[in-house]
């Protein structure tokens, strides 16, 4: 096959044959998923196939049913329920595993940085801040390194797990999406790359890590662990299998940020395409189960207290109220949902931007950086930890102000009263380079784990200048853009909302000392503000807000969060989609979207229907299946027999009339010239366009002598029966 300016060329055994390449309407280009200005661009096609959801009514089928009774029924049913209750607790489990490892590892980094020989303390006089540096590199090289080599043995397992996910619920069977090896990959990888210090969260692979909990759980059965088999007769079909990965999926959002309700919406609204009562009640249930598990276990391990249930999720925000002193404090009044609006709309358009560099930078990656060794892609996340610990670093040496301990933060107060204690607020407060009785505001932000920081700026009041949030925020939000879509696995809700919580706090800060709003509660904006920006690169609504105000525990910021993400996800909307879905779209996955575009609205079904089509008949050959196999990337044909008579009467005069297509009755291929198509080895599946210029000119210049000859010997040929079906399926 060649190709030149404005045609299209073809070359076979017999001939070449060249046409002029049409110019496409807009309607086309969205069929091909292609735009004007994104035409040329390379995207990768993978060969996905769609999952068997509907129940196949065939005798078999009939059969079992004879032998099901309201017994059986109930027993199933109860099976069913226990499956989900497990599912919980294994998803809670691993999240107190992947939260247990990763507080472990950091206080190891950061004992040794610290309280060594060359401690950041101490070397502000001694003069060797240099092997401080080195020492933090060692560690976060080490993890990042590790976390890349469990992506090269799971590719699957890079990234945060939701496209694919989102993908599986609507009914695309994405390779090892939900695999064993899949699972420890990801619960292993986020972990070191969490500890490493890249600017990424842990709650969205435990998403991915509920998931597969909730597909493989019911199976008793590991592909990647064949000698882990028992009999196990139940849930064996696509059905079960994705209502339990709704359970999983939604049990990982519950034990992320201790939300189950939001667990469940989020699998309503970002994941399954199928829902039901039944399966409602059996996924709250699970995320229920997830949340009280990791709650029992993390608040008898960290305070002693079994059966207390005082830490909830992963990702705890605190309580939000003002302090008894102030009189006048307010968490937010009817004049803020202004402000809240405008911020919805900032949001809104950080977020289309931090989603448009990312896409980008995946299209570099996807040219440059994966056609390459494998070795290519641990460099290059090694390459994004080096500059994140040098940034983080020099940051907080340099560019850090030493600002005056407040009450707060000195004898704590209501903010805290629940789930943070003062020892807690001191003890994450930095004082590099700095006097006694002040701390460096920078360094209390970067060199704390995330979700530490978030507390600073929730709960912490006026300990944070401007100029540190301004550079704060560009410095984490260019890093973070930069750190999605490396070969580690990696989150993205925690780095959106400590990005957004730096935004709101900044805005806060102008208020009150450039407007003269001083009422203003500096907690209420940085939450505002964290909800915006996540709001505009995630594009989830419902869900997330009921998993903000779960997080937070306060039914009064419903309104406002309701609001900012709303006006968040219209502004971003406006630009491009949702972090999430411009991946799935750099994926290649077929997914069908809610809504259609316009252009769709103007197609029928013969403009998007294959001419051309793959078929078999009732008694094929084995080697003619075997090479459909090898010519298409498809597992599924039609079986269609000959029948002279109809095929005349759907003939009119010399054209095949299909509206908006019409074609020669010449190029109509025979038994036989189908047969020859199917024999020709290709390595890659040509455009539909290609094959009608190249089988039409075929069809017209064959000579009639080679085509009988070879109906001759193929009617001479071993068949093998098909069977009655209407269509056959091989894989």
């Amino acid at each position: 096959m060649a190709g030149c300016r404005g045609s299209v060329c073809c070359c076979c055994r017999w001939c070449c044959c060249c046409g002029e390449r049409e110019s496409r309407t807009p309607e086309e280009l969205t069929i091909l998923g292609e735009t004007q200005e994104e035409e040329d661009e390379i995207l990768p096609r993978k060969d996905y196939e769609s999952l068997d959801y509907d129940r196949c009514i065939n005798d078999p089928y009939l059969e079992v049913l004879e032998t099901m009774d309201n017994k059986k029924g109930r027993r199933y049913e109860a099976v069913k329920w226990m499956v989900v209750f497990a599912i919980g607790v294994c998803t809670g489990l691993v999240g107190l595993f992947v939260d247990f490892s990763v507080r472990l590892f950091t206080q190891l980094k950061f004992g040794v940085v610290q309280t060594s020989s060359a401690a950041v303390e101490e070397c502000s006089q001694k003069g060797c801040l240099a092997l401080s540096l080195l020492e933090l590199l060692g560690f976060n090289l080490t993890f990042v390194f590790l976390a890349s080599l469990l992506v090269l043995i799971e590719p699957v397992a890079a990234g945060s797990g939701i496209p694919e996910i989102k993908c599986y619920l609507n009914g695309v069977k994405v390779p090892g999406i939900v695999r064993l090896r899949t699972l420890l990959c990801k619960v292993f990888g986020v972990l070191f790359s969490v500890s490493g210090g890249l600017f990424v969260g842990k709650e969205g692979p435990m998403i991915h890590s509920g998931a597969v909990v909730g597909a493989g759980l019911p199976q008793f059965q590991s592909i990647s662990l064949r000698k882990i088999q028992f009999n196990f007769p139940y849930f064996r079909s696509d059905r079960d299998k994705r209502d339990f990965v709704s359970a999983g999926a939604a049990a990982g959002v519950a034990a992320a940020f201790g939300a189950p309700i939001g667990g469940t919406l989020f699998s309503l609204e970002e994941g399954s395409s199928f829902w039901n009562q039944g399966l409602t009640w059996k996924v709250l249930f699970c995320s229920m189960s997830a949340t009280f598990t990791l709650n029992f276990f993390r608040s008898g391990i960290q305070f002693g207290s079994w059966g207390s249930f005082q830490l909830p999720g992963l990702l705890n925000f605190g309580e939000f109220k003002c302090s008894d002193s102030d009189k006048k404090c307010h968490l937010w009044t009817a004049m803020d949902l202004g402000f809240f609006v405008v911020m919805g709309v900032i949001g809104g358009l950080l977020g289309a931007t931090f989603n448009c560099l990312n896409k980008r930078l995946a299209k570099y990656r996807m040219r440059n950086v994966h056609p390459k060794p494998k070795l290519v892609r641990v460099l290059e996340s090694l390459l994004v930890s080096l500059v994140t610990t040098v940034v983080v670093f020099v940051a907080s040496m340099v560019l850090g102000e030493c600002r005056q301990m407040s009450s707060t933060s000195q004898t704590g107060n209501g903010s805290f009263q629940l789930q943070v204690t003062s020892e807690d607020v001191n003890s994450t407060i930095k004082a590099f380079f700095c006097p006694n009785d002040t701390y460096n505001d920078m360094a209390t932000l970067f060199f704390n784990s995330q979700e530490s920081a978030i507390l600073q700026l929730f709960h912490q009041d006026g300990t944070f200048s401007p100029v540190t949030l301004a550079l704060f925020f560009i410095l984490y939000f260019l890093l973070a853009c930069w750190t999605f879509g490396t070969s580690v696995p990696s989150g993205l809700f925690v780095p959106s909302l400590l990005c957004g919580a730096a935004f709101g706090r900044l805005v806060a800060n102008v208020l009150k000392s450039y407007i003269g709003l001083g009422h203003l509660y500096s907690g209420t904006f940085a939450l505002i503000g964290a909800a915006a920006f996540l709001g505009g690169v995630v594009r989830m609504t419902i869900s997330l807000t009921v998993i903000l105000i779960e997080s937070t525990n306060e039914i009064t910021y419903g309104l406002p969060i309701m609001v900012t993400l709303m006006v968040a996800k219209w502004t971003g909307d406006l630009f491009n989609k949702g972090i999430y879905d411009v991946h799935i779209g750099l994926r290649g996955v077929p997914l069908l979207e809610w809504e259609t575009d316009v252009e769709m609205d103007k197609l029928r079904a013969s403009d998007i229907m294959e001419p051309n089509l793959t078929y078999v008949y009732p008694h094929t050959r084995i080697q003619s299946l075997v090479s459909i196999l090898r010519t298409t990337v498809h597992h599924a044909f039609p079986v269609v027999t000959e029948n002279r008579g109809n095929e005349k009467e759907f003939m009119k005069g010399n054209q095949l009339i299909s509206n908006n297509i019409k074609f020669k009755k010449s190029s109509i291929l025979t038994r036989a010239g189908e047969q020859r198509k199917r024999g020709q080895s290709m390595k890659s599946y040509p455009s539909s366009e290609l094959r009608n210029v190249c089988d039409e000119h075929v069809a017209s210049e064959e000579p009639a002598e080679k085509e009988d000859l070879l109906q001759q010997m193929l009617e001479r040929s071993p068949r093998v029966k098909t069977g009655p079906w209407r269509s056959v399926s091989v894989r």
